[in-house]
């Protein structure tokens, strides 16, 4: 029997992103059509999923849905199969997804997705399951728990738990829920309406995007104030790595790449590393090139890369960065590459193929993140032969063979992990993967087995599976 499922998320490649939740969304489909799971995504109207809709048709008209008019549209956009939430009053506007021109976050943030939320649970009480992802989406688990009308059941999944959508208690008596759902154990969190919180409490299961993140968020260091909730739920937490999507991000086939390349023909990545050096600014050289692709946040922690670029110089490094994020970093890393001109390219904002094209021409990517649910560039990196640098948490920790003696001799190496995210733990790394880079039959064997490595969506695509027929047969 085919499950029919619906995915509600508020971003999917390649239809509007901001970050690897738009990766897994727009992968997930496919990753589950082999395990006969019919994956529906509910997602948000705005401008350019409006126009990338086609074959679509009126499947519902709300005349007032949380105080707007609005429109469920199904088709395809983007080779999804897709549902959208047609609000031109909650949708329609310049800006991202989540914040205006102007970078601040719209003030309406709770009507625009607690309205995709209750779109989501209306349509999820046809479906065998709903899927919601993030705060943004969590809100349908809890209106599916309060309507009491379905026994559709739901899985929620943390994509980043420091991101638990807390607004003022004010909004509660417009999101239509009876009023017994303002209590701790429905929607209240820290005197406020928690989104992610409402969903975690209302699903069937709960998932994280790694084993070592699931059982990180039990922790005060890691579950930003829900790691109560989290510990309290423990049996119906699950970790489950990200895949990546091996045809988009496949160096044989990318056409964002100066080079196609294999495992077997790595020398073409020199011509990848040329038109990197270009891009960015640098001088030609046979110098390590590191890269951070990366959003500029203390989370990230790039701002303790920008505090080691004098002594990634002065080893003997170079560095391109690609992100945008928070001032002063950027202003950090912008006047780094003024000190450094030749040995340091900044480039302040985001760039789809140019993030193609360094992780198909640089040396390493560096990750020093403070905290990574899963992480999906450092996927990218070995799928790419770019050696990870990165911290020893998370997902990275699940994903990167750190290349200690033992793992080198074995030949199960494949990046460079560190414990200590302060510029002393990020320098002790970067030396490591300095004096390995210089043993060139050493970083070849590290890309090899990197490149080799099956990141793909098929193990995850299983395991989210099995968690569904699960559920629905009341087997959990």
């Amino acid at each position: 029997m085919t499950l029919k499922v619906l995915s509600v998320v508020s971003e999917a490649y390649p239809l509007i992103k901001t970050g690897g939740l738009a990766d897994v969304a727009g992968a997930l489909p496919a990753a589950l059509a082999p395990y006969d799971v019919r994956l529906t995504t509910l997602i948000p109207g705005y401008p350019p999923v409006m126009k990338a809709l086609e074959k679509s048709q009126t499947v519902h008209h709300y005349k007032d849905l949380l105080g707007v008019e609005a429109h469920l549209v199904g088709g395809i956009a983007g080779g999804l199969e897709v549902i959208v939430l047609d609000a031109p009053a909650l949708y329609t506007r310049g800006g991202g997804p989540y914040a205006g021109p102007d970078g601040k976050d719209w003030p309406d943030n709770w009507r625009r997705f607690a309205a995709l939320g209750r779109a989501g649970a209306d349509v999820a009480a046809a479906t065998d399951l709903l899927h919601a992802h993030d705060w943004q989406a969590a809100m349908a688990a809890a209106y599916l728990r309060f309507d009491k009308k379905t026994a559709t059941p739901s899985v929620v999944t943390i994509h980043n738990i420091a991101f638990p959508g807390r607004f003022p208690a004010e909004i509660f008596p417009s999101l239509g829920l009876p009023l017994e759902a303002f209590s701790i154990d429905g929607v209240e969190y820290f005197g406020g309406v928690g989104f992610l919180k409402s969903g975690l409490q209302a699903a069937d299961a709960i998932t994280t995007v790694s084993p070592t993140y699931a059982e990180q968020i039990h922790e005060p260091e890691f579950g930003m104030g829900l790691d109560g909730l989290i510990a309290a739920r423990r049996d119906r937490v699950f970790g489950i790595v990200n895949g990546i999507d091996t045809a988009v991000w496949n160096p044989a086939s990318d056409q964002n790449l100066a080079a196609v390349y294999d495992d077997g023909t790595l020398r073409a990545r020199e011509e990848n590393r040329r038109a990197a050096e270009v891009a960015f600014g640098l001088s030609e050289g046979e110098e390590p090139l590191f890269c951070a692709v990366s959003r500029l946040t203390q989370q990230k922690g790039m701002d303790v890369l920008a505090a080691v670029v004098d002594e990634l110089v002065a080893m003997g490094g170079r560095l391109a960065v690609l992100g945008t994020g928070e001032a002063e970093i950027e202003a950090a890393f912008t006047a780094a590459a003024v000190r450094y001109p030749g040995a340091v390219g900044v480039r302040i904002g985001y760039d789809e193929a140019l993030s193609h094209l360094l992780q198909g021409g640089a040396d390493a990517i560096v990750i020093p993140s403070r905290f990574e649910p899963c992480g999906l560039t450092q996927l990218y990196g070995l799928r790419y032969g770019c050696i990870p640098v990165a911290a020893r948490t998370g997902g990275l920790a699940d994903t990167i063979v750190d290349a200690n003696e033992a793992a080198l001799a074995s030949g199960a190496a494949t990046g460079f992990l560190f414990d200590s995210v302060t510029p002393e733990g990020l320098t002790r790394a970067l030396q490591r993967a300095m004096g390995a880079f210089g043993r060139r039959e050493i970083w070849r064997c590290l890309q090899k087995r990197g490149m080799k490595t099956d990141f793909s969506w098929a193990r995850s695509g299983q395991r989210y599976a099995e968690l569904y027929k699960r559920l629905v047969n009341k087997s959990l």
